[in-house]
């Protein structure tokens, strides 16, 4: 069994925690992956079985080159959940963080990775019109609304996942296109403060930038120098 993932599965295990998860996700790429952090044994009937830490996940391979069953794609994203992090953690020992974020999305990148690849974040949208895509003003009572909740505990979701422990990710920086009562950034530093003390302990810094104006690259030469500045 493999120790460390390679860029594929790396890619592959980011599709399968992405939000919404991703539904053309090809059986080789997972099965791949799947083998290179698990052991597997084939069954008489076809189907794989995987353990990996005393957790089992048994799949049955499509007909399709394709991986497209919702269900199935959930379960193996449990098992990886249930049986704790790929060999090779997501986050490295040390590293920042930094959260680009606006209504429409979050992304997450590893801050001293060069070009490094984000875990996407996206509200979900039931209806497929965006018509959650709306400032606080309109939300009933005052409140946000469910999907936009659900966003915000995705987010930190997936930092929980990145620091489980101290010997993960050291500090997060948040970045947003605006403050106030139509920010996301600042509703994502609020719902952590209430919700994930602990979370929004690691955060050391939020700043507003033109982020559609500027390439990945741009964001994270920005991050690392605020991270360096700290030093």
């Amino acid at each position: 069994m493999e120790t460390q993932m390679s860029k594929i599965h790396q890619t592959t295990y980011n599709a399968l925690f992405g939000h919404p998860i991703a539904h053309n996700l090809q059986w080789h790429d997972v099965r791949s992956l799947l083998n290179s952090v698990a052991d597997m044994t084939e069954e008489h009937n076809g189907n794989l079985k995987f353990t990996r830490n005393g957790e089992t996940l048994t799949v049955h391979p499509p007909r399709h080159k394709d991986l497209s069953d919702i269900e199935e794609l959930k379960k193996i994203r449990h098992f990886l959940e249930r049986s704790s992090v790929p060999a090779q953690p997501i986050i490295a020992e040390g590293v920042h963080l930094l959260v680009v974020i606006d209504r429409r999305e979050a992304r997450i990148y590893k801050t001293e990775l060069h070009g490094s690849v984000p875990e996407t974040i996206t509200p979900y949208d039931p209806e497929g019109s965006h018509r959650h895509l709306h400032n606080v003003d309109d939300e009933a009572n005052g409140q946000r609304q469910p999907e936009l909740k659900q966003f915000y505990e995705d987010i930190a979701r997936c930092l929980r996942r990145a620091t489980p422990t101290l010997i993960g990710a050291k500090k997060i920086l948040i970045f947003g296109s605006s403050t106030g009562s139509s920010s996301a950034m600042d509703y994502l530093l609020a719902d952590l403060k209430e919700h994930h003390p602990d979370i929004a302990g690691r955060v050391i810094g939020t700043v507003v930038v033109n982020e559609q104006h500027m390439t990945e690259d741009q964001l994270l030469a920005q991050a690392r120098s605020f991270y360096a500045a700290l030093k």
